[in-house]
């Protein structure tokens, strides 16, 4: 968004925001702050704060002035973390106001945890999809079940499936994101493998694939530095990505490992594009691909 000074002070973000390299140009209405599970190990997002929803009245001036000054802007996202975790009647009474305010908006997007998809009926999703929510991006990190417990995601990889699919049959666009090294140099591959087996069965529309930055004050850092943990160097990292595509197969997803994080970027679109991005990574397997300095690499 294009603002003034005296207008960005118009609007109430709380804290860091974050949202998806795909928001970028989106209106960014902070309905909550923190995130409602704030325990996973490698995230240090939120940890200093709690989570709470904002109130409604503070909601509705962002509203107002999103209506006045946003209307080149097509696309929503709601933050903090996971507000798919607002009660039912405050979700729905929320996205009929963004209709109300934002007859322009064509989709309305957020994060959501497992969890937040677990505690909504199927009647509830199909709802807010009618509202106008459109995309929920679903943080798997990994379909390795003892991965997914060491790094306290709060969900084994069933839950995550029947989340996914659950999502996807109520009508979202449903983009999933997979982190690369999150299980270490021994569960490397296991954990890659197991990624693939989760996504093939979930079928969603996007996957992004991020790769681990390990952030200081993370309970994940401190077991690096307690000698606990060892991150995949580049080539481990690389395998682990290609062992991951190449057992992705047969649904079209799109797929995307062109986050800041990664070392070389892939983008394209499955199965059609599945053989040219493994030429890639094999290109970068044999050092034959030019690799993105550390310096640049960010999240």
């Amino acid at each position: 968004m294009t603002m003034g000074r005296d207008s960005l002070a118009a609007v109430d973000y709380q804290g860091d925001i974050i949202r998806p390299p795909s928001e970028a140009f989106s209106i960014i209405l902070q309905v909550t702050t923190g995130c409602s599970h704030n325990r996973c190990t490698f995230c240090g997002a939120y940890r200093d704060r709690t989570f709470q929803i904002k109130p409604t009245e503070r909601i509705e001036q962002d509203l107002e002035f999103a209506a006045a000054w946003c209307q080149r802007q097509t696309t929503l996202f709601l933050a903090d973390g996971d507000a798919l975790a607002l009660p039912d009647s405050l979700l729905g009474a929320l996205l009929q106001r963004i209709r109300e305010k934002l007859p322009w908006i064509r989709r309305v997007s957020t994060y959501a945890t497992c969890q937040n998809i677990a505690a909504k009926t199927d009647a509830q999703l199909r709802h807010y999809r009618r509202l106008g929510l459109g995309r929920l991006y679903l943080g798997l990190e990994s379909g390795h079940d003892p991965t997914l417990k060491a790094i306290a995601k709060g969900a084994d990889s069933e839950a995550m499936i029947t989340a996914g699919q659950r999502a996807r049959a109520a009508g979202f666009f449903v983009s999933v994101t997979c982190l690369l090294g999150i299980a270490g140099v021994v569960h490397s591959l296991e954990h890659a493998a197991a990624t693939a087996t989760v996504l093939n069965r979930m079928e969603p529309h996007q996957i992004a694939v991020l790769t681990l930055m390990l952030l200081p004050d993370t309970p994940l850092y401190r077991r690096m530095q307690a000698g606990r943990f060892t991150l995949p160097d580049q080539v481990q990292l690389f395998r682990e990505l290609r062992c991951l595509l190449a057992a992705l197969g047969p649904h079209r997803t799109q797929f995307h490992a062109n986050h800041a994080s990664n070392y070389f970027s892939l983008n394209g679109r499955l199965p059609k594009d599945q053989e040219r991005m493994l030429a890639t990574i094999d290109q970068a397997l044999a050092g034959a691909l030019p690799l993105k300095p550390e310096l640049y690499r960010a999240l």
